[in-house]
């Protein structure tokens, strides 16, 4: 029996069921816009339907040109078109799954020149300025939506999702801030809402009574003049009349200054905004955002908030999610931890979309973890995220893996990051890692500080060092002062520290440690905490666009971040995510000061001064200096190791000390098991 009772039940739409009450929500990967890709896209989805999801929605697909998210992008507009998406939907057909297409039209967020929208209103995000889509043009859109969900039906999809939430094309008509019209199309909150209505209605028209539409619903815009939440109600039941079989929760605006995704959200934050619409509606209505794990699901299906849960990322994550949950085997679960870098931030910069801890992802045709012809003995040395991922892929493969770790415990730089406010999940997958370690009978060997020799006379057929990185100490005078700490000794070893704190190094490091000195406590843990934070307000009915005057909690010390380059601070931090760290560290009054030369640190303090001749000298009186000024590899085994002639590899930090990377770190790790 499944301890996931309510997740695992059937759901009878009346002409169709869904298997169970989990959907994978959309992803844009970036293979969905060549045509050449599509068998790659096929095995993606495919082994997310084989991992037992009960309904799959793809990335969006462009109604019509002026739909693109990007020149030359996903489309479904012609009959050639669908029949090449005929391999993926007999891919997820053959495994069992059902599968909708995402309709989605990018209005004033379509990268490229001649994008329209509601009104001529330039995006925050976008440099390019939409024109104001004419009354006639509104009805052709309207009849493109129709027509790519008849396409989509001939394509063998088993119904469609149109995007009306997020801030895209339908969203702009809805909402007061980007739809200025006095046509039939704008104006009142009726008006307004006219197209979506419209879409759904004459959609069902084209397709019949026997296809799944969804309209995914912008529940919480997060933006001025955003909508109104009693318009929204007044929306999920018009569109429920239209003909819709299901409304699927969208949160956010992508120009919303609250975030809604990153990690440092809790976990399912915006299901009361789900639980008000299902209350008011007779159809189905699927949870979403930042739901990870089983329980959280159970728990929202149990309180009747929703009766779908949707899940985009953990299936980046973990394909066999569902399997997993059904079988109790949630130990097993490789976790999403909303860090963005390999999913989103790929996204944006137009690569392919993976996974930060599943590398195979969007790779499934190339990078295949199969069975061993040749069983080898191999000696993981280091359990970080580099050797971690090796040993548990190795051993996956059938080789004999015995991995070395000089700490009493596993994880590395995950463990630093555990520690951070806002990154507790990276716990998750200390914990996914430790229970794989075991089913795939990894020998693991804690507080053993392996020697060359040691591994030379053990005659191991291959050798991985991931034996990660150590902070690199600047040559500053006084840098051995009792004041100063590594970001490590910090976070790690928990050391004291006082009021007023340097942070050298304003890289991720240096974000993570002026939080971890700023923030009390674990506001990610604290929905009511966390909303009052960033201004959130799912109370008031009437509030436009679901926000409240952020009210940010007192720092817990003043901090002072400094950085030798002269450059915007976070620049280089991740696409999506960056401007959250910026956010949080301002809210916290947090002082920046770049372009900085490090004199000395004595009794009294930092002293810097500025410009290639020392200029401006001057004294930072602080307690305690944190330094986060890089790494350098761990790496003294390669040499002896080298010589003897041993089949050596190096992974993760031991082999680029750069930025900490645990993307790259794991990458390696898995690619280097699936080729020895």
């Amino acid at each position: 029996m499944s301890s996931f009772p309510h997740l695992f039940e059937p759901l009878d739409l009346g002409f169709t069921t869904l298997r169970n009450r989990v959907i994978m929500g959309s992803m844009h990967t970036g293979l969905e816009d060549r045509a050449w890709d599509t068998n790659r896209l096929a095995a993606y989805f495919a082994e997310r339907a084989r991992g037992g999801v009960g309904l799959i929605v793809t990335g969006g697909y462009a109604p019509n040109r002026t739909g693109w998210l990007l020149p030359f992008g996903a489309k479904l507009t012609n009959k050639s078109e669908a029949y090449r998406h005929r391999a993926i939907t007999k891919a997820v057909h053959k495994e069992g799954g059902k599968i909708a297409i995402q309709i989605l039209h990018a209005g004033r967020y379509s990268y490229m020149p001649g994008s329209v929208s509601a009104s001529s209103i330039k995006a925050p995000v976008n440099p390019f300025r939409p024109r104001k889509l004419s009354a006639k043009g509104v009805e052709a859109t309207i009849g493109d939506y129709a027509r790519c969900a008849e396409l989509a039906k001939l394509a063998g999809y088993d119904g469609c999702e149109i995007m009306g939430g997020e801030g895209y094309f339908i969203n702009q008509f809805l909402a007061p801030r980007t739809n200025k019209r006095t046509d039939k199309w704008g104006g009142s909150p009726e008006n307004r809402r006219r197209i979506a209505v419209e879409i759904v209605r004459r959609t069902r028209a084209t397709v019949g009574p026997d296809f799944i539409i969804i309209f995914r619903l912008s529940m919480a815009e997060l933006v001025e003049k955003g909508q109104s939440f009693d318009e929204i109600i007044a929306l999920a039941k018009d569109l429920e009349a239209a003909g819709a079989n299901i409304l699927n929760t969208d949160i956010g605006w992508h120009e919303a200054r609250v975030p809604t995704i990153v990690t440092s959200v809790p976990r399912a934050a915006f299901v009361e905004f789900t639980a008000k619409i299902t209350e008011q509606v007779n159809i189905p209505v699927c949870a979403s955002n930042r739901i990870n794990m089983p329980e959280i699901a159970e728990e929202i299906l149990t309180r009747g908030d929703a009766q779908l849960i949707s899940l985009a990322r953990p299936f980046l994550t973990d394909p066999e999610w569902v399997n997993k949950a059904k079988q109790n085997r949630v130990e097993e679960i490789n976790t999403c931890i909303a860090c963005n870098q390999a999913c989103l931030d790929h996204a944006f910069q137009h690569k392919t979309v993976t996974c930060l801890l599943n590398p195979r992802a969007g790779h499934e045709t190339e990078l295949k973890l199969l069975p061993t012809r040749r069983t080898k003995r191999v000696a993981v040395v280091g359990a970080g995220p580099a050797g971690l991922s090796a040993a548990v892929s190795l051993a996956a493969r059938g080789h004999r893996v015995e991995l070395f770790e000089a700490d009493d415990k596993i994880g590395g730089q995950f463990d630093i990051a555990r520690r951070i406010p806002g990154k507790e999940e990276f716990s998750e997958s200390i914990r996914y890692f430790t229970r794989m370690l075991e089913v795939t009978g990894v020998s693991v060997h804690l507080n053993k500080r392996v020697t060359a020799q040691e591994l030379i006379g053990a005659e191991y057929d291959e050798v991985v060092l991931a034996t990660g990185v150590r902070p690199r100490i600047p040559d500053i005078p006084g840098i051995d002062h009792p004041m100063v700490l590594s970001y490590a000794e910090l976070v790690r070893e928990q050391r004291p520290v006082g009021k007023r704190v340097a942070v050298i190094g304003a890289g991720g490091i240096g974000y993570d440690v002026s939080e971890f000195l700023t923030v009390e406590g674990h506001p990610a843990l604290k929905l009511d905490e966390w909303k009052e934070e960033w201004g959130v307000d799912s109370e008031d009915e009437q509030v436009r666009g679901q926000l409240a005057t952020p009210k940010p909690s007192p720092a817990a010390r003043e901090v002072v971040l400094l950085q030798r380059k002269s450059s915007a601070f976070g620049k280089d931090l991740g696409k999506t995510s960056g401007w959250v760290h910026r956010a949080a560290l301002e809210a916290k009054g947090i002082e920046h000061v770049g372009g900085v030369n490090y004199e000395r640190i004595d009794d009294h303090g930092l002293h810097i001064s500025f410009g290639a001749k020392h200029q401006r000298p001057q004294l930072i009186p602080v307690d305690n200096v944190i330094i986060c000024a890089g790494q350098e590899s761990v790496r003294e085994l390669e040499d002896p190791l080298r010589t003897a002639g041993v089949n050596l590899y190096l992974i993760g930090g031991a082999d680029l000390a750069a930025e900490l990377d645990a993307k790259r770190a794991i990458d390696q790790g898995t690619r280097l098991a699936a080729r020895l």
